[in-house]
């Protein structure tokens, strides 16, 4: 009798420890990220197909204008002769050549807009007295049109690429600096608390708790950043025109003016664009999703451009 009792607890006991393992493991399936393939037609459909359409509308209508003749023809080009104007930079090889001149400069400027305004961001954001004294000159240095130190920095420097590296970093270093500012004054106090009681004090802090934190403001700075590097050096190179420069797309576009060609301005015009949306995509897009999927932002198959189509989860649930 005592032993079948003793067993009878014995398989209700392991019968209590299964449904306990059932419950912590439905637990730890709803804190997890639904992780799904998201089918090749739902790609096209989101991803791929509103921006062709875009274009195609855009396309369509600025040929309508054209066929209206809403004004001379020299002033507004049709579609075909913007494309024959590539096609022949495209001939002669020199279409390549004029985009990598401009777009290596930008690259190369916001590098080090990024390795001089990170740093000068920590310590404004964290020394009182830096940041009584300089946080009001990099809001007006960000409001200022990058534009206006073109005429100094060629009368200082000279036509040559350490003039436009200078135009550039006096333009994008402020919203570097300025992101991260932002970012660190957002950080809950309660993070920095909890890392000094672990032991995490002076550059370990910066490192593991003031930097991650920051991060999505960083990362929008970041991004302003490079806006603000593409436009000052678009300024440069329209303004700052010397054979020793080579032609960059701002030179390109000064140059339509100067011939009066409009099709080589709107080819300019589109392929500053064109650029512009490239580096967007092509390097801040992908950045933004992992931090926003590090925060739980996110799911698999999603990314920082399809946040708009994100299902709620009782939908999504089969």
């Amino acid at each position: 009798m005592r032993s079948d009792g003793m067993a009878g607890t014995d398989h209700r006991d392991g019968g209590g420890l299964d449904d306990l393992a059932r419950l912590e493991a439905g637990l730890d399936a709803l804190e997890s990220p639904t992780q799904r393939r998201v089918p090749v037609g739902d790609v096209l459909r989101r991803k791929v197909l509103p921006p062709v359409l875009a274009l195609l509308l855009v396309l369509l209508t600025w040929q309508v204008l054209v066929w209206a003749r809403v004004t001379d023809d020299y002033k507004l080009p049709a579609p075909l002769d913007v494309w024959a104007s590539a096609r022949e930079l495209w001939l002669r090889g020199e279409l390549l050549h004029i985009v990598w001149t401009s777009v290596s400069r930008g690259l190369f400027g916001f590098l080090l807009a990024l390795a001089i305004g990170t740093p000068l961001g920590l310590l404004v954001a964290r020394v009182a007295l830096v940041r009584a004294a300089v946080r009001p000159v990099l809001s007006g240095l960000q409001s200022l049109p990058s534009i206006a130190w073109v005429p100094p920095a060629v009368i200082w420097l000279g036509l040559n690429d350490t003039m436009m590296y200078a135009v550039i970093l006096l333009g994008a270093v402020p919203s570097v600096a300025n992101g991260l500012i932002a970012g660190i004054d957002q950080i809950p106090p309660l993070y920095l608390r909890a890392g000094r009681a672990i032991g995490i004090r002076g550059v370990r802090s910066v490192r593991h708790v003031v930097l991650p934190a920051a991060l999505p403001a960083y990362v929008a700075g970041l991004k302003q950043g490079w806006a603000f590097s593409w436009r000052s050096l678009m300024a440069a190179e329209i303004i700052a025109s010397s054979p020793d420069l080579g032609i960059g797309l701002g030179q390109l576009l000064d140059n339509g003016r100067n011939n009066a060609d409009m099709a080589g301005i709107f080819l300019a015009i589109l392929l500053i664009l064109v650029v512009g949306i490239a580096i967007d995509l092509l390097i801040f897009c992908p950045v933004e999703r992992v931090v926003l999927r590090h925060r739980g932002l996110l799911q698999e198959g999603e990314n920082c451009r399809t946040t708009w189509f994100r299902r709620p989860a009782a939908e999504a649930a089969p």
